[in-house]
């Protein structure tokens, strides 16, 4: 096997779905500057989502429209003046 094919810095990470709080822990390498305390009183890095499956519409069975950067004002705009 080649050596330092996979990431080595492996650590508990917390996601959380900014569309509903719901939060979630779980190993990952993803890089973070924020952190949290979790349930059991450790201190974790957090990794905000715009959507997980507590919000997704496939496993909600809801259509939800999530608009987090004003996409469909922008189009809207855009398009108004055609």
């Amino acid at each position: 096997m080649k050596k330092d094919l996979h990431p080595s810095n492996y650590r508990f990470v917390v996601f959380k779905d900014m569309s509903n709080d719901y939060a979630f822990l779980t190993k990952s390498c993803v890089e973070s500057k924020e952190t949290i305390t979790w349930e059991d009183g450790n201190e974790y890095p957090l990794y905000k989502l715009e959507i997980s499956h507590t919000s997704h519409p496939f496993y909600t069975g809801k259509m939800k429209l999530v608009d987090t950067a004003g996409r469909i004002d922008k189009f809207k705009t855009r398009y108004a003046k055609k």
